[in-house]
């Protein structure tokens, strides 16, 4: 159901994701994380392609934590910042982050241990259903997506919208 990945450059550092649906308490999660009751970032999947965006994000959150150049207050802020094509931090919170509305969340843990107790914790939390992580691309809104990262028609043809929207991201801060 959730899906843990080591990353490489940090290997004692993990990255845990997890996909609920039918979410009933979504304001709530998004004032606990506010206040910084939820060790975790709670992204809005339909943003989202697929889970390697997340991670892509989040080993760049914890790579700016590490080299101490965080542009946000947070490590969990920082990854939804860095899921945005531009360096707007607010847009980046309303693009990608839950709103009190919706039904569904990714919720990104970052963790050096093991991180059972963090899951379950998490899972007591939301009121919703668990879903598998992979499920996350029939949640995506692909016309918002193509649209806030300029996606071509031209673009689709020569590789993947995940290509694209990662491309976007890495070069954000050269741009």
């Amino acid at each position: 159901m959730h899906l843990t990945h080591e990353l490489e450059l940090f290997p004692d550092r993990k990255v845990t994701q997890m996909l609920f649906k039918e979410v009933k308490n979504a304001a709530e999660l998004r004032q606990s994380a506010m206040e910084g009751k939820i060790n975790g970032a709670l992204i809005n999947p339909t943003m989202l392609v697929d889970p390697f965006q997340v991670l892509v994000a989040a080993n760049k959150a914890v790579h700016l934590q590490k080299t101490g150049k965080m542009k946000t207050r947070s490590l969990y802020s920082e990854i939804i910042f860095n899921l945005s094509p531009n360096n707007n931090i607010s847009e980046a919170f309303k693009k990608f982050g839950i709103s009190d509305g919706d039904s569904s969340v990714m919720v990104v843990l970052v963790h050096s241990e093991d991180e059972s107790q963090l899951l379950s914790d998490i899972t007591a939390r939301v009121n919703g259903r668990q879903v598998p992580v992979e499920d996350v691309s029939s949640l995506s809104d692909q016309a918002k997506i193509k649209k806030l990262y300029k996606v071509t028609p031209q673009e689709e043809k020569s590789g993947t919208l995940l290509d694209a929207v990662v491309c976007r991201m890495a070069i954000k801060d050269v741009m």
